[in-house]
């Protein structure tokens, strides 16, 4: 049995921890990174088409690139806080907010 699951340590892909790595990157740097590819996108055009203005192409694509990067975390991030809202144990603010509509105080004596 040990060596059956020595072969599925095996079988696993060595790539996931990379993808893993490259997923908690920081937002900062892979708004970085993804504007500085598509800086080099736009370089790599000019210098095929010999045109100037095509550098600009390439920083609209970083730019689009980084504003996705953004987009996914938010919805990453908002997936989760949906998740943890459904466990019982972070519902106390709906409970206390339904204690407080129950409450009958009467009327005031001043």
């Amino acid at each position: 049995m040990a060596n059956d699951e020595q072969k599925k340590e095996e079988r696993k892909p060595r790539i996931k921890p990379i993808i893993e790595a490259a997923d908690s990157l920081s937002l900062g740097i892979s708004m970085v990174v993804a504007v500085l590819m598509g800086v080099g996108i736009g370089y790599l055009i000019r210098s095929i088409s010999g045109v100037e203005w095509t550098i600009w192409i390439g920083v609209f694509i970083g730019i689009a690139a980084a504003l996705l990067n953004v987009f996914k975390v938010y919805k990453k991030q908002i997936a989760s806080y949906d998740e943890l809202a459904k466990e019982p144990r972070y519902a106390i603010k709906k409970q206390l907010e339904e204690d407080e509509d129950d409450r009958d105080y009467g009327e005031k004596s001043y």
